[in-house]
């Protein structure tokens, strides 16, 4: 009796948990587990007229991926984005958590403050940062003028577009980064810093004796998501990048060509083979990642 009421207190679990799974696991198979096979068929076809009739192509569409300019010159500008924007905005976002970590007057004030930029809506950040960089009335070229510099085509000259954009998505991402780092730091045994005080220790060693090592968990998980992020970069580049911008060609993302592609120039096909190739990229670099783990992270 006692066994049969087990199993079937176990069963009741059992229901009760996937229920609660449930919303979880439809909204991954709707939103994103069902999509990804359905872009991988459709990289297979050309899109017919008015969207419909779609002729299949075999390969050919990634024929042509491969030996399209514009789509390797993408992926080296994605990359590049992602060499500045991940380890910048992760050294700054550690240096902020640390900071903010220590008892100072106002630090919930200064997490919020911090914060913000994730909070808001990408399409007004990029709005707020263009009129900063605007080339005749902007912010920016309004100091550089007042200290005798003169002005500087920040977003339309190719020397300075991607920087520019480089900055406003690290600005933005500094404080969901920090927000993480916060949550690590505050994990960490406070005896490990008593006794490393005792021992001599300053803070300059504290930090990469017990703060670094500690919150390494963390630390792979924010690179591992920021990388992602920032090879999926587009709503900075769309909002701020004009279509006619000289510089457009040299900081447009492999997702802006999808966007182009897809949905300009209605060719859904192409702009499907563009997406899984950098979904390939995405696996083979998390992959990467995931096997060097353990060479650098205590989790």
């Amino acid at each position: 009796m006692k066994r049969r009421e087990r199993i079937k207190f176990n069963l009741k679990d059992f229901l009760w948990g996937w229920l609660f799974l449930l919303p979880t696991v439809v909204g991954l198979l709707i939103l994103n587990i069902i999509p990804i096979f359905q872009t991988i068929y459709q990289s297979f076809f050309k899109t017919g007229a008015f969207g419909k009739g779609n002729i299949f192509v075999g390969l050919q569409n990634y024929k042509k991926l491969f030996s399209d300019a514009s789509i390797w010159q993408a992926l080296f500008n994605t990359f590049k984005y992602a060499i500045i924007e991940v380890p910048f905005s992760i050294a700054i976002a550690l240096l902020f958590a640390v900071l903010l970590n220590k008892k100072i007057r106002g630090r919930t004030v200064y997490r919020t403050i911090y914060f913000l930029p994730m909070v808001a809506a990408p399409a007004a950040i990029a709005m707020v940062w263009r009129w900063l960089y605007n080339s005749e009335f902007g912010l920016l070229n309004h100091l550089r003028n007042l200290i005798g510099l003169k002005s500087v085509d920040w977003i339309s000259n190719p020397s300075f577009a991607f920087v520019s954009i480089a900055i406003v998505g690290i600005w933005s991402v500094v404080g969901y980064n920090m927000v993480l780092f916060l949550a690590g730091l505050q994990e960490i045994p406070h005896d490990y810093y008593e006794a490393a005080e005792i021992d001599g220790a300053n803070a300059f060693r504290q930090f990469f004796a017990i703060t670094l090592p500690c919150l390494s968990p963390t630390m792979f998980f924010v690179t591992v998501t920021r990388v992602i992020g920032a090879l999926q970069v587009f709503d900075v580049i769309y909002m701020m990048m004009d279509k006619v911008n000289p510089a457009l060609y040299k900081t447009q993302s492999l997702v802006y060509l999808f966007y182009k592609y897809s949905f300009v120039e209605s060719n859904k096909g192409y702009g499907s083979a563009i997406v899984v190739l950098l979904l390939a990229v995405i696996m083979a670099i998390t992959a990467v990642q995931v096997y060097l783990q353990k060479k650098w992270s205590d989790a």
